[in-house]
């Protein structure tokens, strides 16, 4: 079930506020998708939504890795995939993600489109679009429930 959306126009200049509003619209959803061509944003619209989230540690894109694992202030747990590289989803069962996403923690998916049964049918999904002049067109659309992905 998809839940309302929100859209918005972002820059540089305004990245942390709208890390701020995406986090608000998403309502407590802790599995986070993010779609986009390559350099649209990703890794950096994930930065600045770790440092809304209270990550003191310098967040970089897991490529290599497939997962990297930040701490909030607060001693939250925040991982981070870069799936951009699996070629078969067997590659990312490997790091037994059911449990990452399973854990309660923020959960921010790049490229999660290579392994689409692997997601659970509660989460945001962030679409980013390039646009002239250096903006980004976000998409943010709800599905399921945080509320029951919580419970």
């Amino acid at each position: 079930m998809a839940l309302p959306g929100l859209t918005l126009h972002s820059t540089l200049a305004n990245l942390s506020a709208t890390a701020r509003a995406l986090l608000q619209h998403a309502a407590g959803q802790r599995i986070w998708l993010f779609e986009g061509e390559m350099g649209a944003g990703k890794t950096t619209l994930i930065k600045a939504l770790c440092a809304q989230l209270g990550v003191q540690d310098t967040v970089t894109s897991p490529t290599f890795s497939l997962v990297q694992e930040y701490a909030t202030e607060a001693g939250e747990a925040v991982y981070h995939f870069d799936f951009y590289r699996i070629h078969h989803e067997e590659e990312a069962l490997a790091l037994d993600c059911a449990a990452y996403f399973d854990s309660g923690s923020y959960c921010f998916i790049e490229w999660p489109s290579k392994l689409p049964s692997l997601i659970t049918p509660v989460h945001c999904k962030v679409d980013l679009t390039i646009q002239p002049k250096g903006q980004r067109l976000l998409h943010m659309q709800l599905h399921g429930s945080a509320n029951v992905a919580n419970a």
